[in-house]
């Protein structure tokens, strides 16, 4: 065990050394500068949309976090049926916000859409449903479509990066941000496509029941210089909390797929990027604090069972029935690990019997799936 664990570090550091170099070749490839003295405002209107499920405070310091920004902003906000006022503070305190307030939850990508529309962007090439413009759709819609969180707050000048970053690479379709934690430490915001050893490092977390050091190693989709990194790299995808993308991207690969209620959308949306041609990079100069979680956390069983949904999901899109299969069976072991370890938890008094019976439940519809 000993010798397979050293043989699993010394692939780790290959690895990491190899992305390094990756990164290295794609940025020669790319001309891209690395200070911000290269950075030059663009003259375009950005479309930013933000979708909120009562996140009324934290909604509030995103918007005032934009108003720092110099480039002229569209922003839109798509209140999915919030019950906190959050639609009534958007509407009082920031009446330049496009409000759009719905009836129900019809989920993050469905509600992005919404706001996507809004701004007359994009139709989907046949994949999903024929969009229909909104009462409201300016006469020229914006070059550049910013996917915002509302549990963000935009650091000063990070959005005229991002914009400046694409300006200066037109083949790159998407890039993300340096993500903060609220105390300024960063956050892991680029992954690597979902995989099997992925999976098995979600369910066998590293330092509990495998080494510590695979959860930030390329085996657990991370790059293990990100935290580290002063200039941009090439990544599969960014977290969801911060996206900046083109008009031409979104014409051409379509919306996102609301059949995701939440969690894979934007995994599911830059796979089909990738598969068109364009790269997507993360460009740490540009920076951004994201608390995290502030709305699904609301539900935590139902949102665990949302994410293994979407993530079959996405799988069946894009993967073979072996690798759907030979998840299902990691999903299931680690559903049994999880079961074992809530019993014994229960049997010293560390766990009523209510929360007890809402895990078990939880865990076997996951096995289900």
């Amino acid at each position: 065990m000993s010798l397979l664990c050293a043989m699993c570090v010394l692939a780790g550091i290959a690895a990491d050394l190899f992305i390094v170099w990756q990164a290295a070749q794609a940025r020669e490839r790319l001309h891209i500068g690395t200070t911000p003295a290269t950075l030059r405002r663009a003259m375009h209107t950005i479309g930013v949309i933000i979708v909120s499920f009562n996140t009324h405070a934290l909604l509030r310091a995103c918007l005032e976090s934009l108003q720092t920004c110099t480039l002229q902003l569209r922003i839109v906000v798509v209140d999915n049926a919030s019950q906190d006022g959050s639609a009534t503070l958007v509407r009082e305190a920031f009446p330049a916000v496009d409000l759009i307030a719905l009836r129900e939850n019809i989920g993050f990508a469905a509600g992005t859409n919404v706001g996507i529309r809004h701004l007359g962007v994009g139709t989907t090439p046949g994949a999903l449903a024929t969009l229909q413009p909104l009462p409201g759709v300016p006469a020229s819609p914006p070059e550049y479509v910013l996917l915002l969180n509302p549990d963000t707050v935009v650091q000063p000048g990070a959005i005229e990066v991002l914009v400046a970053f694409l300006e200066q690479h037109p083949r790159v379709g998407a890039v993300g941000p340096r993500l903060l934690n609220p105390n300024g430490s960063v956050q892991a915001a680029a992954f690597r496509f979902p995989t099997l050893a992925m999976t098995a490092l979600d369910l066998f977390p590293p330092g509990e029941v495998l080494p510590g050091r695979l959860y930030n190693s390329w085996w657990h989709g991370r790059y293990p210089h990100e935290s580290a990194a002063h200039a941009s790299f090439p990544i599969d995808h960014p977290l969801g909390a911060c996206i900046l993308t083109r008009r031409a991207v979104l014409e051409q690969v379509g919306l996102l797929d609301e059949q995701f209620f939440m969690y894979a959308e934007e995994v599911d949306w830059c796979y089909r990027v990738r598969a068109a041609g364009w790269a997507i990079w993360q460009e740490p100069c540009a920076q951004v604090t994201h608390v995290g979680g502030a709305s699904t956390r609301q539900f935590r069983g139902a949102m665990q069972i949302a994410l293994y949904r979407s993530r079959l999901r996405f799988f069946q899109k894009h993967y073979s029935r072996a690798f759907i299969r030979a998840n299902s069976w990691i999903v299931r072991m680690g559903m049994l690990r999880v079961v074992l370890r809530d019993l014994r938890a229960y049997m010293r008094g560390q766990l009523n019997s209510d929360e007890l019976r809402t895990r078990l439940w939880t865990y076997g519809t996951i096995a289900r799936l």
